[in-house]
């Protein structure tokens, strides 16, 4: 991996267990960074207001209901993030049509380099914390 993209935060928003291992293991085998991964909207919340997040996979159906409020964060922070979900794109309002969406399952790798390819498109993302 080229090193200007190595340690690039990722923030991880997931709620099952497992994917959330696979995930955490596919960007740390790109050399990125996992902040979580968290299973609330709240924890991911305080994550982005705490934490240097650089980029960001998010679930959408968190303990059995949809939410946007912090792809809305993301959105506002100009952050580059993926939905990972098993919703269909009608299920995402229209201000997050230029959003990525990989149906789950998903291949955790295949979603990690594309949060490569993000980075690669928006660097430098300065972090001031």
């Amino acid at each position: 991996m080229n090193e200007r993209f190595a340690g690039a935060r990722v923030l991880v928003m997931e709620d099952e267990y497992f994917l959330a291992e696979d995930i955490t293991k596919a960007l740390l085998g790109l050399g990125l960074t996992v902040i979580g991964p968290f299973a609330t909207r709240d924890k991911a919340l305080n994550s982005l207001d705490l934490d240097c997040v650089d980029a960001a996979i998010l679930d959408l159906d968190l303990a059995g209901g949809i939410d946007f409020a912090v792809a809305d964060a993301l959105l506002e922070r100009r952050l580059p993030f993926v939905f990972a979900t098993g919703y269909d794109a009608a299920a995402i309002p229209p201000r997050f049509a230029e959003i990525s969406r990989f149906e789950k399952p998903c291949d955790a790798t295949e979603l990690a380099r594309h949060i490569v390819d993000m980075r690669r498109e928006s660097l430098p993302i300065p972090c001031d914390r």
